[in-house]
């Protein structure tokens, strides 16, 4: 399992974050997943940088390289859109809220309303993000699909992202118990054998790991480049598989690139009359 330290240089060497081991996720969270003609159109999107389970830290993002929409065939660019945020390194929440209080990191949002029926296939291609306690470059190809008005079609397309998740399992509509299964491709080519990173939102802190192991999950692909995850709860789940991106010059010097395929899926209680 790949262990991660924290984001930056500069607050590494000054003490301002501990070294613990944990996850980078790129966030990129609609409002809702599901959408009927009779509900609010209008989603609220936010790309944020961090480490889900744990509630941060939230590393510095930087403008994304890309920007968008795929729906009925067709990309669309929604860069120009985006708007700069800034959030708390740490959430209230968080142990160490108080000790870094006023501390911050650029996160983006913007808005988007949806006009017709159709599975809308949000994605973003962020800067990659150079990790120093790795010496590596982290590059991480988000996606997350929302149906509009009952449509259900097109959620499984390709939208031809160097490192893309393709669902295999409806990626909404999922309750929670559910299993969900994914399609691994690394520059269009199926990935085998790659590790498969899982970690919940945690808003709010409500769900405590009792061991450090249990912050991530990890799963692998198969010889087809195919993975499956029973989701244990409800709410926001994120899937990234960890793939190979070259090299890249830094300062001089080359470093690797991690290139990263990662979806987000919502699961949904389970009704107490089930349980």
């Amino acid at each position: 399992m790949r262990k991660k330290l924290v984001g930056f240089l500069v607050l590494l060497l000054s003490g301002l974050f501990p070294l613990t081991a944990m996850a980078h996720f790129m966030l990129l969270l609609p409002s809702d997943n599901i959408v009927m003609p009779d509900e609010n159109r209008t989603l609220q999107l936010k790309l944020i940088f961090t480490h889900p389970m744990e509630g941060g830290p939230t590393m510095e993002m930087a403008r994304p390289q890309a920007f968008g929409v795929y729906v009925n065939g067709k990309r669309y660019s929604l860069l120009s859109h985006l708007k700069p945020m800034k959030l708390p390194v740490f959430p209230t929440w968080h142990p160490e809220a108080k000790e870094y209080k006023g501390k911050t990191a650029t996160a983006w949002h913007t808005s988007y309303t949806l006009k017709r029926p159709g599975d809308y296939q949000f994605y973003v291609v962020p800067q990659p993000y150079f990790e120093p306690a790795e010496e590596q470059f982290i590059w991480q190809m988000a996606k997350v699909v929302v149906d509009a008005f009952g449509a259900e079609e097109g959620w499984d397309e390709p939208i031809g992202l160097k490192a893309e998740i393709i669902p295999l399992t409806r990626p909404y509509g999922l309750w929670a118990g559910n299993v969900f299964r994914g399609l691994v491709l690394m520059n269009g080519k199926p990935a085998p054998n790659l590790e498969v990173e899982v970690e919940y939102y945690n808003v709010g802190g409500k769900i405590h790991a009792p061991e450090d192991c249990m912050v991530t999950q990890v799963v692998k692909t198969d010889a087809n480049g195919i993975f499956s995850y029973a989701i244990p709860w409800a709410g926001w789940w994120g899937f990234s598989a960890l793939g190979d991106g070259g090299m890249k010059t830094y300062k001089g010097k080359k470093y690797p690139v991690e290139m990263d395929a990662v979806i987000w899926v919502k699961a949904y209680p389970v009704p107490k009359e089930v349980k």
